[in-house]
C-alpha cells in the first residue's frame, strides 16, 4: 500500500470519529484549536520566517508573497476565525424540509457530513487553519496539501492543530496534512475515489484546472476571480468612487478584488477623471477603451484579453458603456461567475443587474471585497464554488454537508398485492 493510501484511509477512519461527535464537542474542540493557535505563535512565525526566506530568494514577490506572510496579527485572525466557526449553527443534523406522503411515510431531509475531504491549495497558510476548522465543524476529516512555498509554515500551524485533537481523544488523521509535494503524490491522492469524497483547489488558475484534469474525484473549483464595477447612470458617484477604490487597492491579489470598471457613458465624463486620480495616486496602472482614453489621457488601450485578466495586481481595465444592457453583456462575455457590483439609485437597474447576472455573489452598492465567508457570515470559507453544483459561492461548513433522505414508516409497501 503506497504511502498516500495509507494516510487517506487513516483519514477515512478518522472522520467516522468525528461524525460521531455532538455539537458541544466540537464546539469545545475548536476552541482549544483556536487557543493552541494563538500558544504556538512563535513556533509559527518562525516558519513562516523560514518559509519567506526561501520565497524570496527564490524571487516570489508581490500578492504571492503577501498571501504567504504571516504576523502577529494575522495568527489573532486566523485564530478568531476559528472561533466564528465555531459559533456557527451545526450543520450536522439539520432537518431543511419535513412532510407527510399521502400514504402515511414521513420524509425528512437531513444533513450529514461529506466524509473525506482533500484539500489543496497554494501560499495561505491561513487556509490549514480554516479548512481545517470547517470540515471539522461540519464532522469531516481532512486532508490537507499546502504547496511546497509554505510547507513549514503549515507543518507549524497542523502541529498546533494536532494539539486540540490529541486533548480530546480524536486520531490526529483528522487533520492530516500531506509533507510529501510531488505532483505524483497529488495525482495519487486525487485519484483516491474510494476514500476522497470531494476535492476543493484554492490557488492560481493552474493549479486548479491541474486538479480538475487528473481528478477521479468530485471537484469544487473556480478558475478565476474577473470582477466588475458597473456605474450606473444614477450612481452615487461618492459611493461609487468609495466601492471601487477600496475593491481595487485594499488588498489587489485576492480572487474579490476589482479587475474591471464598466461606467455609463452619461457620467463617465465627470465620474471617470476623479476615479483616475484617486487610483493613480494609489499606484494603479489604468488600461482602456477608446471612449474612456479620451476622458482620461495616459490610459494604455486595453484589449480583449485585459477585460478577460484576473491581474491579482494594481492593474485596471476600464470601458464605457452605453447602458445596463451593455455593461451586462460585457459581464457575461468577459466574467468567470465570482462576483459582480453595481452603484446604482435606481431600484429598477438593480433588480435587473441581479436578474441578469448569473454570478454566485452579486452586490448592489457593496463593495467586492465582501464576497469571503467571514464577511458573509460564514466564519471562514474553505473555497468558492463557481461550478453551481451543491455549492455555489462561498463555502462554508454548510457546504461541506448533503443531503439525505429519512424515512419513517408503518409497514407501507409499495404494491400492497406483495404482502405475505
Amino acid at each position: 500500500m503506497s504511502e498516500i493510501r495509507h494516510l487517506a484511509l487513516a483519514c477515512k477512519d478518522a472522520a467516522q470519529a468525528m461524525f460521531a461527535l455532538d455539537t458541544e464537542t466540537k464546539r469545545k474542540l475548536l476552541h482549544d484549536m483556536a487557543a493552541a493557535l494563538e500558544t504556538q505563535r512563535d513556533a509559527i512565525l518562525a516558519a513562516n520566517a523560514r518559509d519567506l526566506q526561501h520565497a524570496t530568494a527564490k524571487g516570489t514577490q508581490g500578492a504571492m508573497l503577501d498571501r504567504l506572510r504571516l504576523d502577529e496579527a494575522r495568527i489573532g485572525g486566523i485564530a478568531n476565525a476559528v472561533r466564528e466557526i465555531a459559533a456557527l449553527p451545526d450543520p450536522v443534523g439539520l432537518v431543511t424540509r419535513r412532510e407527510t406522503r399521502p400514504n402515511g411515510l414521513e420524509i425528512e431531509r437531513v444533513r450529514i457530513p461529506l466524509g473525506v475531504v482533500a484539500m489543496i491549495y497554494e501560499a495561505r497558510p491561513n487556509v490549514t487553519a480554516d479548512a481545517a476548522a470547517l470540515c471539522l465543524m461540519a464532522g469531516n476529516a481532512v486532508i490537507l496539501r499546502g504547496g511546497s512555498e509554505a510547507l513549514h509554515s503549515n507543518m507549524a500551524i497542523a502541529s498546533a492543530l494536532h494539539i486540540a485533537l490529541e486533548k480530546h481523544d480524536i486520531p490526529a488523521a483528522a487533520v492530516t496534512l500531506i509533507e510529501d509535494l510531488r505532483r505524483e503524490t497529488m495525482v495519487e491522492l486525487l485519484q483516491l475515489s474510494d476514500i476522497v469524497d470531494l476535492a476543493i483547489p484554492r490557488g492560481g488558475e493552474g493549479l486548479i484546472r491541474f486538479v480538475a484534469e487528473h481528478a477521479r474525484v468530485p471537484v469544487i473549483k473556480h478558475y478565476k476571480g474577473v470582477c466588475h464595477l458597473y456605474v450606473d447612470a444614477s450612481a452615487d458617484e461618492v459611493l461609487a468612487l468609495n466601492l471601487l477604490v477600496d475593491g481595487k487597492t485594499s488588498r489587489p491579489g485576492v480572487c474579490n478584488a476589482l479587475e474591471t470598471l464598466l461606467v455609463h457613458r452619461d457620467v463617465a465624463s465627470s465620474f471617470l477623471p476623479k476615479a483616475a486620480q484617486a487610483l493613480q495616486e494609489r499606484g494603479v496602472e489604468l488600461l482602456g477603451c477608446e471612449r474612456s482614453r479620451a476622458l482620461v489621457k495616459g490610459l494604455r488601450p486595453a484589449t480583449d484579453e485585459d477585460y478577460a485578466a484576473e491581474f491579482l495586481d494594481l492593474i485596471l481595465a476600464i470601458r464605457v458603456v452605453d447602458d445596463l444592457g451593455m455593461a451586462i453583456g460585457h459581464i457575461q462575455r468577459f466574467g468567470s461567475d465570482h462576483t459582480e457590483v453595481i452603484a446604482t439609485r435606481n431600484d429598477e437597474s438593480a433588480r435587473r443587474f441581479v436578474q441578469a447576472i448569473r454570478s454566485a455573489v452579486v452586490m448592489v452598492n457593496a463593495s467586492s471585497r465582501f464576497s469571503d465567508g467571514g464577511e458573509l457570515g460564514l466564519g471562514a470559507e474553505i473555497g468558492i464554488s463557481t461550478t453551481r453544483l451543491h455549492a455555489y459561492g462561498p463555502m462554508g461548513a454548510e457546504a461541506l454537508t448533503v443531503e439525505r433522505f429519512i424515512v419513517r414508516g408503518d409497514g407501507q409497501v409499495r404494491h400492497p398485492q406483495s404482502r405475505l
